[in-house]
């Protein structure tokens, strides 16, 4: 699947985009995942840039994800995320992609 480019609702900043489950795959088959939500709220998820991609499963484990910043409100929410936007939406973002 190729990656849409457009602005990244964390950044804003106008890159290619990938798709991020908010609850990640990993946890899908967990008994607390399992009972609580169906297929489709397991795969809900969310278009952003590489970059803030990369920088949410550097800070937050797996299950932290899962439980806790399992919504695009969560994780603007988050002070670690919001440290890293304010970075990344002063980067120049480059031609190529």
């Amino acid at each position: 699947m190729k990656n849409l480019t457009a602005q990244c609702p964390l950044c804003q900043r106008t890159l290619a985009l990938t798709f991020h489950h908010l609850i990640p795959r990993k946890v899908h088959r967990r008994s607390h995942f399992a009972k609580r939500y169906n297929r489709d709220e397991l795969n809900r998820g969310i278009n952003i840039c590489r970059g803030c991609h990369t920088a949410i499963h550097r800070t937050f484990d797996e299950m932290t994800l899962a439980k806790e910043f399992n919504s695009l409100d969560a994780l603007l929410a988050s002070p670690e995320i919001q440290r890293y936007i304010a970075w990344a939406s002063k980067q120049k973002v480059s031609a190529n992609p």
